[in-house]
């Protein structure tokens, strides 16, 4: 079966890990159930623009935040305890405000409020003691709470479950959330890829490639338009890789540039290697296709894990939407 070359894939990336009112990041392992109470994870750099959403798993004890199908944040979370449980469901935001006090409960501040419900739920920064503590409210970490008030809107989607989330769980920016199979990111037997561009005709692109799945996902405005093979030789690349599109070359070659993320500064700008691009293969009607949704400011990311994973529980990496 004939393959070509694939003119994209990232960088190894490092997320940082903020404390409770911390105002500087330091690098820790990316893996979110091992965060500390008031930690966090905050990369929005790797996907700048795109419909973005919150989910919050009360057993998790955890939020996590999308934007445009690719995970850009988590945090640990403080939410209702017995008898003022948070009540789960999708809830769109209703109002915000940076300094608010409860009406409820003896005038106590609530930071970068942006509420859920008209009779008193909201997610705004608090005490993270580690444990459901709550009146009802989820507590989020101060700075997080601030960085997330920033990308946020009014009507914006937040879901609350008390399941742990999956890369089993859809979620569809302004929709609903739901678990659901993993039909939409397999192909069929002897099927090479899938491109519906009638999904989202318009709005920013993510390129989602799984080393585990060996396939790739476009994303537009946070919902898959195509989806494809790719072949990709064993330890190729490790991690999370991350770039961006940053125009053309003489010959109208995309220009993949580094994402300079914490911990990985010094590859900030630098140019994909072209000799590692050449060992990875992709079906060509595919990348056509792809090709002609290209533009600057189009973002990228490589993971090792699936897309289509059956290990409940574990966080995904990547939300993505049908």
């Amino acid at each position: 079966m004939r393959r070509i070359v694939l003119f994209f894939l990232l960088l190894l990336t490092a997320f940082p890990v903020w404390g409770q009112g911390a105002k500087t990041s330091s690098v820790a392992q990316a893996n979110i159930d091992k965060l500390k109470p008031g930690e966090f994870i905050w990369a929005p750099q790797l996907a700048p623009e795109g419909p973005t959403a919150v989910l919050v798993s009360l057993s998790a004890q955890r939020a996590y935040v999308y934007r445009n199908g690719v995970r850009i944040g988590a945090s640990t979370i403080s939410s209702g305890k017995r008898g003022h449980k948070t009540p789960t469901g999708v809830f769109t935001i209703l109002q915000k405000r940076e300094k608010h006090y409860s009406n409820l409960y003896n005038n106590a501040p609530m930071p970068y409020m942006q509420r859920l419900t008209w009779d008193g739920i909201a997610l705004h920064a608090g005490n993270l003691p580690g444990y459901a503590a709550s009146h009802g409210c989820v507590r989020l970490p101060l700075a997080f709470s601030k960085a997330l008030y920033k990308e946020t809107s009014l009507g914006m989607t937040v879901v609350v479950t008390d399941d742990r989330p999956s890369p089993r769980t859809i979620l569809d920016p302004g929709l609903s959330a739901s678990p659901g199979s993993d039909h939409h990111l397999r192909l069929a037997t002897g099927q090479n890829f899938r491109w519906n561009p009638e999904k989202s005709p318009s709005g920013p692109v993510t390129i989602l490639v799984s080393f585990a799945d060996q396939s790739v996902l476009v994303l537009r405005n946070g919902k898959i338009i195509g989806r494809g093979k790719v072949e990709i030789p064993p330890g190729l690349f490790n991690g999370t890789e991350a770039l961006q599109m940053e125009g053309r070359d003489a010959a109208g070659n995309p220009k993949w540039l580094y994402i300079g993320v914490p911990g990985a500064e010094a590859r900030h700008g630098k140019p994909l290697d072209g000799n590692a691009i050449e060992r990875v293969r992709v079906p060509p009607e595919f990348l056509a296709h792809v090709r002609g949704i290209l533009s600057p400011g189009v973002t990228m990311m490589v993971t090792n894990d699936s897309f289509a994973s059956t290990n409940e529980g574990k966080p995904a990496k990547v939300l993505v939407t049908n």
